[in-house]
């Protein structure tokens, strides 16, 4: 019988099937998963019972329309579980990996569900199926196979053991780096430590020390990745030292945080499980079944472009020697944590442009309904109202209803802005409902960013990194909002890996788009527009620095790699050693330009979902650049291009095959000389 006072179990009555979080309590989530299981498995028990032959109908569309609840109650859960990792969410993050894992495969590896799948896959050219029915049937056959699904007995048992011993390593991975990273926060003790912060930044600082029971302090929060935006500005090269190397000690300390062990366990594992599935490494398992086919292929472009961006990376430090050399009373030799602030000096010197001083024409709300909402609505026509009478998962996020151009219900977006000591590093976005018509669901998906919260009556200024994320992520949201399917499996984000940051890294064009930046970059306190002047010099620093961020990424897509390429056979002893052979393996061990993330911190591989996938980033930019290209040829922000995009890349979600699809959009496939222009790596 139902347990009706669990009310993860019954479908959500509000708007969108948006979840009853206000009365979810911790305590819900593991007899619902439980429940959510049983379920689940006993929908898969019926299909497989079935005495007439397999049919798309009675076995494939019926593993679509199988799981809805547990669905709904994963989706509930990871959402918090990310954004508001409280200790008794982690207890029970910590208690349901191992059992999700289980879960997935009584499912992926289920032999009488694998030869209904086979057999309609068998038929496949004589059945009257859809496109996207047909290619349903190709990737529910593709990635069981991929999965495991044809082992032996022995072979799934033990395949299933490693994955739940993978659950729970990935679950102590991301609970140790949140800890070690809260642990970690620089405290100061006079705002002179400070200087070169903006008023609302101190703010930001003492409030974080106030929430910490550090009254009349300073704390300074550690992003994901190894650098800090404050060391853009921080005059105190000692400031910026305590900053860089507490990021950088991050889970690396000998204590009960250390990640390394974990990540040398999750390596071997992973490398023994690619084993038994017939691959040699885990790099090979999971490239195998994305767009670029193979590490190699990953490794060819990686190689390409590492031995120009470090190049040009020596180029840029040498002009950073130089201006210390010029201004310092006592010069030194240029480290890690100079890097931003030197930069930035040359920045001015060079374009007469101080980034940091542009926050005040960045505030975050207009950014938010005059930036990324306006260029949304100009591209495609959707409108957003928030609705206050709705309740997320936390006070601090917002929801937004989102309606097409004809009126008509779109979906639910919800806004996450604020850091804080329960949510995890980085930024994300993801989906609390899924769309789909066989469900009859609409979509509703959240943001999640890291900005320091101000002081009580500061303004929300946004670095201009940050109006940059915003706008990534943003990019995510509306692929999530815009793909209309029928089945579960192909809704919004559910594309390939090496695939996904495509529309993200596309929607970044509008931040300096001349009608866009026009219509949101205006002073907070006098209204008034950010100079053109100011606007043609920021365009004309596109390439400014890209040695350095260029070598930063590709030094971490090329770590996880390394890290991944690993045999069953190795053992790997010493963390920092292998990470210091990769990085000189491929001419990017420069301790001035320090990986984006080291492995201790690699969350993105060792507790998210880009395992041997870090390369995705540049991957999916060639795309990206190219298809920037076509918009400026054809017009830039119009309705017409914006539908275009809409219909034949947002709109198909995972029911295309994503190279198809942007051929289709884009007539061709995509050209690498768009990225090298862009990244400054021409020859």
């Amino acid at each position: 019988m139902t347990d009706v006072s669990n009310p993860l179990l019954q479908p959500s009555t509000l708007p969108y099937g948006l979840p009853d979080f206000a009365a979810i309590s911790p305590e819900h989530y593991l007899p619902a998963f439980q429940a959510a299981f049983d379920e689940h498995l006993h929908e898969i028990s019926r299909i497989t019972m079935v005495r007439s032959m397999p049919t798309f109908e009675n076995t494939i569309e019926a593993i679509e329309r199988s799981g809805e609840m547990l669905d709904r109650v994963a989706h509930a859960f990871y959402t918090v579980a990310s954004a508001d990792a409280t200790p008794a969410i982690q207890e029970v993050d910590e208690q349901l990996a191992p059992l999700m894992a289980a879960h997935q495969d009584a499912i992926t590896l289920d032999s009488a569900l694998y030869w209904r799948v086979q057999q309609v896959y068998a038929q496949l050219e004589h059945l009257e199926l859809d496109d996207e029915q047909r290619y349903l049937v190709e990737r529910h056959h593709r990635e069981m196979s991929h999965a495991g699904a044809a082992l032996d007995d022995d072979a799934k048992a033990r395949l299933t053991a490693l994955n739940q011993q993978l659950s729970t390593l990935n679950n102590t991975f991301e609970r140790n780096l949140l800890n070690d990273t809260n642990d970690l926060a620089v405290v100061f003790d006079s705002p002179d430590e400070l200087g070169g912060l903006s008023t609302g930044e101190l703010s930001a600082a003492s409030r974080s020390a106030a929430d910490r029971g550090l009254e009349g302090r300073y704390v300074v929060s550690l992003p994901l990745f190894t650098g800090h935006p404050y060391l853009a500005q921080l005059r105190d090269r000692e400031s910026r030292r305590r900053i860089m190397d507490a990021s950088r000690a991050r889970a690396s300390r000998d204590n009960a945080n250390d990640n390394r062990p974990v990540l040398r366990e999750i390596v071997r594992l992973r490398s023994e499980r690619a084993a038994l599935l017939g691959y040699p490494s885990h790099a090979a398992y999971v490239t195998a079944d994305e767009t670029a086919g193979s590490p190699e292929a990953v490794e060819r472009i990686l190689r390409e472009l590492a031995a120009p961006s470090a190049r040009n990376a020596r180029t840029e430090r040498e002009t950073l020697q130089a201006i210390v050399d010029e201004t310092e009373s006592d010069p030194f030799a240029v480290e890690a944590h100079d890097w931003a602030y030197y930069t930035e000096k040359v920045r001015t010197a060079r374009y007469d442009i101080d980034t940091s001083a542009l926050r005040p024409w960045f505030e975050a709300e207009r950014v938010l309904q005059d930036g990324v909402f306006f260029a949304a609505t100009q591209l495609y026509g959707v409108t957003f109202s928030e609705r206050h009478d709705l309740v997320a998962y936390h006070p601090g996020a917002r929801v937004f209803e989102v309606h097409d151009a004809d009126g008509s219900a779109l979906g639910l977006y919800v806004l996450d802005l604020y850091t804080r000591d329960s949510k995890r590093g980085g930024a994300w976005m993801n989906p609390i409902v899924s769309q789909s018509r066989l469900r009859g669901t609409l979509p509703v998906v959240v943001n999640n960013l890291n900005v320091p919260l101000p002081g009580d009556g500061e303004p929300t200024l946004l670095t201009l990194d940050e109006v940059t994320t915003l706008f990534h992520e943003f990019g995510h949201a509306l692929h999530g909002l815009f793909a209309v399917v029928t089945y579960p499996h192909f809704s919004g984000t559910n594309v390939f890996r090496d695939f996904v940051e495509f529309p993200s890294q596309v929607n970044e064009m509008w931040i300096l788009w001349p009608e866009v930046l026009d219509n949101y970059a205006r002073h907070h306190d006098t209204g008034e527009p950010l100079d053109p002047a100011i606007v043609e010099r920021l365009r004309a620093t596109e390439t400014f620095n890209q040695g350095h961020d260029t070598s930063e990424y590709l030094a971490a897509a090329w770590l996880d790699q390394a890290w991944h390429r690993v045999t069953s056979e190795s053992e790997i002893t010493d963390v920092a050693s292998f990470e210091a052979a990769a990085l000189a393996d491929i001419g990017l061990d420069d301790p001035v330009v320090p990986t984006r993330y080291s492995s201790t911190y690699f969350a993105h591989v060792f507790s998210g979902g880009y395992s041997a996938g870090y390369y995705s980033y540049i991957w999916s930019e060639v795309l990206d650049a190219d298809t920037v290209d076509w918009f400026r040829e054809n017009g830039g922000l119009t309705r017409e291009n914006g539908d275009r995009f809409r219909s034949r890349l947002l709109g198909v979600g995972g029911s295309k095959n994503p190279l198809e699809a942007y051929r289709d959009f884009r007539g061709r496939d995509a050209e690498i000389a768009p990225l090298l222009r862009r990244r400054g790596l021409e020859a």
